[in-house]
C-alpha cells in the first residue's frame, strides 16, 4: 500500500485528485514556516498527540467494531509515535516544546461536525472531520518536504505525508463501511466544500494548519 501512495503522491494532480481538496497551499508558506522552526515543530507536536486522542475517543464511543477499534489503536500508537519523533527533533535541536497551541482550523471544522443526529450520523462526521484533518495534514507535510531547504526535516516530513494519506483513506473507509442513515459521498463532498472555503483564511502563520 506504501509503494502505492508514493508512486501517487510523486506527482502534483494525482495528488490533489487523491486527497480532493479544493485549494492547495501557497509553496510559500512553508518558507514563513522556517522562519521559525521551534514554533511550527512545536505546533506539529500537539497535533499528533490531538489525533491520537482523536483515534482514541473513536474507539471509546464505537468499540463494537473490532475492526476499528484494532485500526485506530493502531493509528493511536503511531500518532504517539510521530509526537515523540517530533519532540527528539525538538530537543536535539536545542529547542523547547512549549505549551500546547489552539488549533482554530480544526475548532471550525469541529463546528461544522453534525451532533444533532443520529448516533451513527455523529459517528460518521466524526470519522470524516479526522479524514478531513489528516488530508490537509499530508498536503502541508507535502509542500514542507519540497518547499524548505532544511534538508533533514525534509525528509522528515516527505515520510510522514505517506503515513497521513494512509490515515485519511481509513478514516473515509470506515465512514463508508459503517454508515446506515448518511450518504456518505454526498457529505465529503460537503466537507471538502466547506474545508476548501475555510482554508483560505488560513496559510500565513507559523502552524501545521496554520
Amino acid at each position: 500500500m506504501i509503494n502505492y501512495f508514493i508512486i501517487l503522491l510523486i506527482d502534483y494532480y494525482s495528488f490533489h485528485y487523491m486527497l480532493g481538496l479544493k485549494l492547495l497551499t501557497d509553496p510559500r508558506w512553508a518558507n514563513i514556516a522556517e522562519t521559525n522552526l521551534e514554533e511550527i515543530l512545536t505546533d506539529h507536536a500537539w497535533c499528533e498527540q490531538k489525533a491520537a486522542t482523536n483515534a482514541i475517543t473513536l474507539i471509546t464511543q464505537n468499540s463494537e467494531h473490532q475492526d476499528l477499534v484494532e485500526e485506530l489503536t493502531a493509528i493511536a500508537i503511531e500518532e504517539m509515535q510521530h509526537f515523540q519523533m517530533v519532540v527528539n527533533i525538538i530537543k536535539a535541536r536545542g529547542y523547547t516544546l512549549g505549551r500546547e497551541r489552539k488549533d482554530d482550523y480544526v475548532g471550525q471544522l469541529m463546528k461544522f461536525s453534525k451532533k444533532d443526529g443520529s448516533r451513527n450520523m455523529a459517528f460518521i462526521d466524526r470519522l470524516l472531520f479526522a479524514a478531513m484533518i489528516e488530508a490537509r495534514s499530508c498536503e502541508r507535510f507535502r509542500v514542507l518536504s519540497q518547499n524548505i531547504e532544511d534538508k533533514e526535516l525534509a525528509t522528515f516530513y516527505h515520510e510522514l505525508m505517506i503515513s497521513e494519506a494512509t490515515h485519511y483513506t481509513t478514516f473515509l473507509n470506515f465512514a463508508r463501511k459503517y454508515t446506515i442513515d448518511v450518504d456518505v459521498d454526498q457529505r465529503w463532498k460537503e466537507w471538502l466544500d466547506f474545508e476548501g472555503n475555510l482554508i483560505k483564511s488560513y496559510g500565513t502563520k507559523e502552524a501545521i494548519h496554520g
